[in-house]
């Protein structure tokens, strides 16, 4: 074999096609053009805190958190609280911790992918970082954590694509020894199993099964290991049990989320066995309702009800919840919070609270002193008065629906004054919603004088079915009409300066900029595609392997090729068929190792605009999947971002 031969056979391939992307210094440049004299820097919003992810061991005694150092890794360390000594029990190296969790008393777990693939492997380690070990040493395979277990301390369980790709099964896992104990089989692959429905001791009661790619059967065991067809669903039903409520009298009662007889979800007491409602215990007029709390310490008390509406709304059930609920919100009026852990003593609680101008701050609640310490503020240099408020609008889009939505305008703008606006569609785009709270990206766009405006457009989550349905088949259509409609609205309302409109997103966001410069290519004056479909053909041929038994539904979703007149549509809803529409700057973001939205999609509009003689900054790196997970690539992207939006925005 040549030297050239060795050569070329040691570079390692990377994804893409490199020639297409930006230097440095080029991108360096396009971010000198954001210069100005401002409050805050783009670090000021994206550097990750000092200090995150606080968590309480299960009794108390530890807590644990990740910590940056001067090179920006997150290690996790454990502080014990009662004689206050430190000790590192997770390095972060090359990979990012993805996540972590106490297993026990005494073991974390946590979480690692490489360079954002999403194949997540599980890892454990003692609180003082003795005996890590690896605990899914499987190449290629993506395991995901199922079900916690409080009463067995030694394992979890977890499910992996381990011996098909596409399908995924369960195992019991020895968070000591890697011990793998193989639960149920997954190897119908015509009709595989999609969700598993454990119990807290680990057993499994049931499962759901795909049938013909769109229908779900769900699989209920009314005796031990004996799993009959409780009910035949249609993927857009939902009946979902959320957890059994452990009385003793009757096993198999559970609460219940369903929208099969009504619009909205909402939540019932449920008797699987006699496959018959007990009561619904919670609705709401205007949207989904799914979320419940439950404690284990006071026999499965049922202690609240939540759900997201315009903001997050807690609804107080027990005794004991109803009194801690009104204790935390009078101590924080006019904020959200969120129980981020407790003890299983329910002695001690971390409190988070948030709002639209407060990114977060940690409290401890102690409940025999009935006070509140001060912990951690996420980000102690964003002050709250300089910050911009959240409103959430509504409007009538041109066929008649009413759409929600938020507005973020600069802070301290004059009554007639009128700002440039960027709109911002969300990822999913099926059942995805834009939320109410701190917003960095609003924030660091308000503080450059820009308004911010996100669409809950039909197919988002948490209005309804028929609200979700009628956006199936209306991407990059109704669902951009949607946002256009939105634009208008607040057009209308004197605020934006409607010459100076930017649309930028990711994912399905991205994809949305891409069709809004085809579709209404008057309408925006630049566009940022942040990991965006560009091509929908090509997109449903490049999914990962475990999205594939969902192919069916993907296409009832979006479009079917092999349908000519959806076809036709896909033709015309694929940005890069339309690259003779786009008239306005583009900047493409790109993750190389995404496995869902694959580099090839930018690639293809980046080299499709270029041929065409358009300038089209690209961002590439090679250490990311679908979205910037390392603070300095989030940086630099922000930065690249506010020099590309002051150049043709401003």
């Amino acid at each position: 074999m040549s030297s050239t031969d060795q050569d070329t056979k040691s570079e390692k391939k990377v994804p893409g096609d490199v020639s297409l992307v930006s230097s440095p210094e080029d991108l360096l440049t396009l971010s000198s053009q954001d210069h100005g004299t401002y409050a805050y820097t783009i670090e000021d919003y994206f550097a990750k805190p000092k200090a995150k992810s606080f968590q309480l061991s299960p009794d108390g005694k530890y807590l644990s958190y990740q910590e940056k150092d001067a090179i920006k890794k997150n290690h996790v360390y454990v502080k014990n609280l009662e004689d206050g000594k430190i000790t590192q029990a997770i390095q972060e190296q090359e990979e990012l911790i993805r996540g972590y969790g106490w297993a026990n008393e005494n073991r974390l777990i946590f979480v690692m992918d490489t360079g954002g693939d999403e194949n997540y492997h599980i890892f454990a380690t003692n609180v003082d970082g003795s005996d890590t070990k690896e605990l899914t040493p499987f190449d290629g395979v993506q395991v995901q954590i199922l079900q916690m277990l409080k009463e067995d301390k030694e394992h979890i369980i977890i499910g992996m694509n381990k011996t098909n790709k596409e399908v995924f099964e369960p195992y019991r896992i020895n968070v000591n020894t890697g011990a793998l104990q193989q639960l149920y089989v997954n190897d119908d692959i015509e009709h595989p199993i999609m969700d598993y429905i454990f119990d807290k001791n680990g057993e499994l009661r049931g499962f759901t099964r795909l049938r013909n790619g769109v229908d779900i059967d769900l699989y209920y065991a009314k005796e031990t290991d004996n799993y009959e067809c409780l009910k035949e669903l249609n993927w857009k039903d939902t009946f979902s049990i959320k957890s059994f409520s452990y009385r003793p009298e009757n096993k198999h009662e559970a609460y219940v989320v369903s929208n099969l007889t009504s619009d909205r979800s909402e939540i019932y007491l449920y008797d699987l066995k006699e496959d018959k409602i007990i009561k619904k215990l919670f609705s709401d007029l205007l949207y989904d309702v799914s979320g419940l709390g439950l404690s284990r310490k006071r026999n499965f008390e049922l202690d609240y009800f939540s759900f997201q509406g315009e903001k997050k709304v807690i609804v107080p059930v027990s005794t004991y919840y109803k009194k801690l609920h009104t204790v935390i919100s009078n101590h924080f009026p006019d904020q959200q919070y969120a129980i981020a852990d407790k003890t299983d003593n329910e002695d001690k609680y971390l409190v988070f609270i948030q709002s639209d101008v407060l990114y977060g701050v940690y409290y401890v609640y102690d409940v025999e002193e009935d006070s509140f310490e001060l912990l951690y503020n996420l980000m102690p240099q964003l002050l709250e008065e300089e910050m911009a408020t959240m409103q959430p609008i509504s409007f009538k889009s041109r066929d008649g629906i009413t759409i929600y939505g938020y507005l973020t305008l600069p802070k301290n703008i004059k009554p007639s004054q009128k700002v440039p606006l960027i709109v911002n569609p969300h990822g999913g785009p099926q059942g995805i919603r834009d939320t109410w709270g701190f917003n960095p990206e609003n924030q660091l766009f308000a503080s450059r004088g820009y308004a911010t405006l996100q669409i809950n457009f039909r197919i988002s989550g948490g209005y309804g079915r028929k609200f979700l349905e009628s956006g199936f088949k209306q991407i990059g259509r109704k669902a951009m009409d949607d946002v256009e409609d939105g634009i208008q609205y607040v057009i209308s309302k004197g605020w934006i300066d409607e010459e100076k409109i930017a649309i930028y997103g990711g994912s399905h966001g991205g994809y949305a900029v891409l069709r809004g410069l085809t579709k209404t290519p008057d309408l925006y004056c630049c566009g940022v595609d942040y990991v965006g479909v560009s091509n929908l053909f090509s997109f449903m041929k490049t999914i990962p392997p475990y999205w594939k038994p969902y192919l069916k539904i993907i296409k009832e979703i979006w479009y079917d090729e092999d349908v000519a007149e959806e076809n036709k549509i896909m033709k015309e809803v694929s940005p890069v068929f339309q690259i003779d529409k786009i008239k306005k700057p583009l900047f493409v973001v790109q993750g190389a190792n995404d496995p869902r939205v694959n580099i090839d999609e930018s690639d293809q509009i980046v080299r499709a605009l270029r041929a065409k003689g358009f300038e089209t900054p690209y961002m590439v790196k090679y250490d990311e999947g679908h979205g910037f997970a390392k603070e300095e690539n989030s940086i630099e992207m922000y930065k690249a971002m506010m020099g590309f939006l002051a150049k043709h925005l401003k």
